[in-house]
């Protein structure tokens, strides 16, 4: 496999246990994206970048997921 093969599975890995991660962490706020899935296109081409399609999902989903969001302690300054 060469180097950029390499990167390109390491990517795509990296991303499907990333959808993993958030799908956990939805369920256990009692939210399910139906959709939630890596975007075929995006890995589909000779150099994947990978893309999280989050998909169509219901009123009560939505809204589970905007108090979820907006209850949580806002911590962006420290990713920054």
């Amino acid at each position: 496999m060469t180097g950029q093969a390499e990167h390109a599975a390491v990517c795509v890995e990296e991303a499907e246990e990333t959808v993993e991660k958030l799908r956990a962490a939805l369920t256990g706020a009692g939210i399910v994206l139906p959709s939630l899935a890596l975007d075929p296109g995006s890995i589909a081409r000779a150099a994947p970048c990978p893309l999280v399609e989050l998909g169509r999902c219901s009123v009560d989903a939505a809204a589970r997921l905007a108090a979820v969001l907006l209850a949580a302690p806002d911590d962006r300054s420290a990713t920054r």
